[in-house]
């Protein structure tokens, strides 16, 4: 939470700040995230306005997951900016006559100053998660793991196994057995020739 009465209601008022805060569970997807716990750095920009206060800010993380391609653990800082209108609740009195439709959608997704506090998480929790990467890498060109055995083709460049197309493995099979099959055939007809020149 963050007071506001310092600042004070004379639209144009501006009050900066900096603040480390904990962040709070699930702050991110199955993939990567800040851990829960951990420290993010807040530089913010309050700013009084006629129907509530104006926040800007950064917040600054380090955010853990893995790699995609390849499972390997990473860790990178994450730079997410942010800016949103807490109105007062007088504003919404003010305006909720009016409401219809479209505007009571919009109202519902309106953040409010309670007792001169306001909450941040909710932003800074959509802030976060919209930074993050969809798809992460440990680095750009990772080449991922090896599709038969599961080896990190980066710790191994040269690393392969020697392609057999299922269409042909039973020819190669058959390829065998007729080469035996030659041998076989050669071999007696030798011996037939042989029994000949002897008679």
């Amino acid at each position: 939470m963050f007071d506001t009465r310092e600042l004070g209601r004379r639209p144009g008022a501006l009050k900066r700040l900096s603040r480390t805060v904990e962040a709070p569970r699930d702050l991110g997807n199955e993939v990567i995230g800040v851990p829960e716990g951990a420290p993010i750095e807040l530089d913010l920009r309050l700013e009084s306005v006629m129907d509530g206060v104006l926040v800007t800010g950064t917040g600054r993380a380090t955010v853990k997951g893995e790699c995609v391609r390849c499972l390997e653990p990473l860790e990178r800082e994450l730079d997410a900016d942010f800016q949103e209108l807490f109105a007062y609740p007088e504003a919404d009195a003010r305006t909720r006559p009016a409401e219809s439709g479209e505007d009571a959608e919009d109202e519902e997704d309106t953040l409010f100053i309670e007792d001169d506090l306001f909450d941040l998480e909710p932003v800074l929790r959509d802030t976060v998660v919209l930074a993050l990467p969809l798809q992460p890498v440990c680095q750009d060109d990772c080449p991922g793991l090896c599709s038969d055995c599961g080896v990190r083709l980066a710790d191994d460049p040269d690393h392969h196994h020697d392609a057999v197309d299922i269409r042909w493995a039973a020819l190669q099979g058959l390829a065998g057995t007729n080469q035996d099959g030659e041998k076989d055939n050669m071999g007696g007809a030798e011996a037939g020739v042989d029994e000949k020149q002897e008679k």
